[in-house]
């Protein structure tokens, strides 16, 4: 329990031992005064002071109280107390007058004195007091109405009173020589008749507010009464002494109206001042009571009946009809036609709006697209709206007495069921409503979304139901789109990793079943390049498709974005780890070779490769780990060679991070100018000139270390998109600063042509513009022909259209192309049908062997024969030794580049070479020879030689 509801409690516990505390007072008192007045009080003049002020100090206690707390408390009838204490007042006073008489001055009370001018004032404040505590009536009928009720008790008090008792008073009064002496011994017993018809009006119309302070009042005024009519009746009066047992009425009616304003407060459970306290919560609300509501009903039949009796007392005694009894008999009756007939008026009055409000109603149920169903605690349906025929499609009197479960899917139904007890079982104050969501059986048979707002009616359940069929599919829509890619429908990153994650916490600690695949297509670029993206997204779609086909039912294919899949590999855990990993081996494998197979895209063949990466999970790994491992994995397997299938192995990891190591550094060593370009002479093997100079770059790091291209461009093979925006800034730094120097050297009279090394890629990047080679040739004045690119890049997958297209925009510029690397990789002679060049690299491979090796002598004689026959001058790369130097000059081979000339030279050394201009050749130069300034190619696999 919180700390303000124990407190509440704790309060309500201590007022509802004061309350009791205080009722077992009163009852004391009142008991303790009845019974010394039955016994006389020991003498006869201690009965004399109780009977008189005894009874004063009661009435001026019952005063001070309703006074005290009209003026202290907030209450809603303030007024009311006021009148009260003001009626007790009086009673006060009149009980002080007569004790006077009798107790002080030992002499009788007079017939006629101050003491009766006070007990006359005691009824009007207290009938105005109860005025004012009814409910009051909100329209004009109903305040006539609560007069004539008035007018039916106190007629029919009357005339029973009159026929009993007044009127045989009234005779032996009359006789008297005063009016006052006559009307006086009636006056009496007509107040208390009126006060007594307002304490039954207020009965049946007491105000909710503060009731049990309400009927303590009425009840301490009907004991006053009660104990007037009994002091008015000519037997009792006759022989009435103070302090006898008709007093102890009197005090505890007094004594009862002194508690009446706190009785309600005590005990209470709130403090709230003329409120009721609140039910507990979680508790129903009290029951109303119809045996009050049919009393109020008969109160005019009743008060009829009573003044009948009183005229049938007449007759049967044998009297003569009283003109008092006949006029107010007369009067009743006419009051109660009178109300009859208002009541009819309203009755009809009421029944006409009812009858509106119903015709409102059902027609507001009848338009409603909403279904309303009111069902038996037994689950029968007793009625359905008129708008299931068109939600549910089945009319409204078929469903009527059939059972609700019928309707309800079987899978739904145990859910409902729970709901609506636990619903039942909840406090109706707690939990006014429910919300329940199933699927109900349409009139077609389909089964329709339908959400119900439940409440409790008559022992059963009213169901306000809607159709959300509509709104269910639009939200697992939005789910699916969420949680799969638009293209391929595959599941998307979000929910690849949810499902890798669901596999990681089910397994056992031991398991090393669970294997994730990366997938990356190998080419994919090169198809949107080609032929569109409306193509490269058709060739994704046909490879989803085979993706989705080729795993197994409980695995996952995914697209994680671009042209890369992931594949999710559940295990079982009861594999031996070797040939787990050879049965996802296999399944890699088999994914390879069917995402390699042609593509039918607009009526061609199109071909793309698949590198798959593999990793197993461990104990303890999580979903990105697992995942990063295949991904490391993947990139591996592209920087093999792709079209192939790696498994994750640790070292792969540490290799990711020298590399991004070597990249930081990479990027620092561009900003803080760590890089040198050295050049190597191209000679040409007839003549020993040198024909050209290859470009190479040389980082010296700020530690001393000389990183050569093979160490620091390797991170260009399969670098990030980061890294290879660095490496991209890396070849334009190469190509400036090849241009400027070569630009140096044309000035100072050396005209050889500087060739630079750049891969397809790099040409097909968006970052390297044509117009930005353009500009830099006019900036430095570099003449048409003194720029050599060599295109070192045997991908399959490039867009070799687009490619082209560089190339011939770049010859136009004068710039010349050499193929690089022939006779390496498979696509030496796709480049040479295709790209338009000027010259042919050898391999360094091809060379380093020819002359030991018969068979490499004959492929490289006639690799060289095919470009003499294209009219494409040669240069061998990797010249090294004097025996290669004839080999290949006998071949036919243009050029030669190694260190069988030169190694790479810095700015210095390279001058002095020029001004030679030539180098000796083993066994001398075999024939003249024009030296054109046509395009060569350098080495990036040369012996490095540091710079001096």
């Amino acid at each position: 329990m919180s700390a303000p509801g124990a407190l509440l409690a704790r309060r309500s516990v201590s007022g509802g031992s004061s309350g009791l505390l205080s009722q077992l007072l009163l009852a004391a008192l009142c008991g303790g005064y009845a019974g010394a007045s039955a016994l006389g009080w020991g003498s006869e003049e201690l009965a004399l002071i109780m009977g008189d002020f005894g009874l004063s100090f009661a009435a001026a206690l019952a005063a001070v109280s309703c006074f005290f707390y009209a003026r202290t408390q907030e209450s809603l009838f303030r007024t009311a107390w006021l009148l009260l204490s003001l009626s007790s007042a009086m009673a006060a006073c009149g009980n002080a007058v007569w004790g006077w008489y009798e107790v002080v001055l030992r002499t009788p009370v007079p017939s006629i004195s101050l003491a009766d001018m006070f007990f006359l004032c005691f009824a009007p404040p207290a009938i105005i007091g109860l005025l004012v505590l009814a409910k009051r009536p909100a329209t004009r009928a109903g305040w006539i109405c609560l007069a004539l009720d008035s007018w039916l008790i106190g007629g029919s008090l009357l005339t029973l009173a009159w026929s009993l008792a007044l009127a045989h008073t009234a005779r032996l009064e009359g006789g008297g020589e005063s009016v006052a002496r006559a009307a006086l011994p009636l006056a009496y017993p007509l107040l208390d008749i009126v006060l007594v018809s307002m304490v039954l009006a207020l009965h049946f119309r007491r105000s909710k507010t503060n009731r049990s302070a309400i009927n303590t009042a009425i009840a301490g005024l009907a004991l006053t009464v009660l104990s007037d009519a009994l002091f008015t009746s000519p037997l009792l009066r006759a022989h009435y002494e103070s302090g006898r047992l008709l007093d102890a009425g009197w005090f505890a009616g007094s004594l009862l109206l002194a508690y009446a304003p706190w009785g309600g407060r005590l005990g209470a459970a709130g403090f709230a001042t003329g409120t009721e306290a609140e039910p507990a919560a979680g508790g129903s609300k009290a029951p109303s009571r119809p045996i009050a509501g049919s009393l109020a009903a008969l109160t005019p039949y009743l008060a009829a009946a009573v003044c009948t009796l009183g005229i049938l007392h007449n007759v049967v005694a044998g009297r003569r009809v009283d003109r008092v009894v006949l006029f107010t008999g007369c009067t009743v009756a006419l009051a109660l036609v009178v109300r009859q007939g208002i009541m009819l008026l309203d009755n009809i009055a009421l029944t006409h709006e009812l009858a509106q409000k119903e015709n409102h109603f059902r027609s507001l149920v009848q338009g409603s697209s909403d279904v309303i169903m009111i069902a038996a605690p037994t689950g029968t349906l007793r009625y359905v709206s008129p708008a299931a025929a068109g939600v549910y499609g089945r009319d409204a009197e078929e469903l009527i007495g059939s059972q609700l479960a019928s309707l309800i899917h079987p899978d739904d139904l145990g859910r409902v069921v729970h709901e609506v007890r636990r619903f039942l079982a909840a406090s109706p104050a707690a939990e006014p409503t429910t919300r329940i969501e199933c699927r109900f059986r349409s009139g077609a048979g389909e089964w329709l979304n339908v959400e119900s707002t439940v409440k409790r009616h008559q022992g059963g359940l009213i169901f306000n139901s809607r159709d959300v069929t509509e709104r269910v599919r639009l939200q697992a829509q939005l789910q699916h789109n969420a949680e799969h890619d638009s293209l391929t429908d595959l599941p998307n990153r979000a929910l690849f990793t949810s499902r890798v994650r669901q596999a990681l916490g089910g397994r056992r600690a031991t398991d090393r079943d669970t294997a994730v695949l990366f997938i990356d297509l190998d080419g994919f670029k090169a198809v949107n390049d080609s032929i569109g993206h409306q193509a490269g997204d058709e060739l994704l779609v046909q490879a989803a498709r085979r993706l989705r086909e080729s795993v197994r039912a409980g695995d996952t294919a995914a697209r994680l974005g671009g042209d890369e899949f992931a594949a999710l590999i559940v295990g079982s855990g009861r594999q031996h780890k070797r040939i787990r990993e050879d049965q996802v081996h296999e399944i890699a494998d088999r994914l390879r070779l069917q995402l390699s197979q042609p593509y039918r895209i607009d009526g061609s063949e199109v071909r793309v490769a698949a590198s798959i990466g593999v990793a197993f999970a461990e104990a303890g790994m999580s979903p990105n780990d697992l995942m990063r491992n295949a991904d490391l994995a993947m990139y591996r397997a592209k920087a093999a060679g792709k079209n192939r299938v790696e498994l994750y192995a640790p070292q792969m990891r540490a290799e990711v991070t020298r590399r991004s190591a070597l990249t930081v550094r990479l990027r620092a060593a561009l900003h803080d100018g760590e890089f040198a370009l050295l050049h190597q002479p191209v000679v040409h093997l007839a003549t020993g000139r040198i024909a050209a100079v290859a470009a190479h770059a040389r980082w010296r790091s700020s530690q001393g270390i000389l990183f050569t291209p093979a160490e620091f461009l390797r991170v260009q093979e399969a670098g990030s998109i980061e890294e290879n925006a660095r490496t991209a800034e890396l070849g334009r730094w190469l190509l400036e600063e090849a241009v400027e120097q070569a630009a140096e050297r044309h000035r100072a009279g050396h005209q050889v042509p500087v060739a630079v090394r750049l891969s397809a890629r790099r040409l097909l990047d968006k970052s390297m513009p044509l117009e930005s080679v353009e500009e830099l040739l006019t900036q430095h004045a570099l003449p048409s022909g003194a720029l050599i690119i060599e295109l070192a890049d045997s991908d399959p997958w490039i867009a070799f259209e687009e490619l082209e297209r560089r190339l011939m925009a770049l010859r136009r510029l004068g710039v010349r192309i050499v193929l690089d690397g022939f006779g390496r990789g498979h696509a030496a002679i796709s480049s040479l049908r295709r790209l338009p060049a000027d010259v042919l690299r050898l391999d360094r491979g091809l060379v380093e062997g020819v002359v030991e090796s018969a068979r490499l002598h004959k492929i490289t004689s006639g690799l060289l024969r095919i470009a003499c026959d294209l009219g494409m001058q040669s240069v061998a790369d990797g010249v090294d030794v004097p025996e290669q130097v004839l080999a290949l000059r006998a071949m036919g081979c243009t050029y030669g580049q190694g260190m069988a000339f030169s190694g790479p030279l810095d700015e210095y050394r390279l001058r002095r070479s020029l001004h030679r201009s030539q180098f000796p050749l083993p066994g001398g130069a075999a024939r003249p020879a024009l030296l054109a300034t046509r395009s060569f190619a350098g080495s990036y696999n040369e012996t490095p030689v540091p710079p001096t």
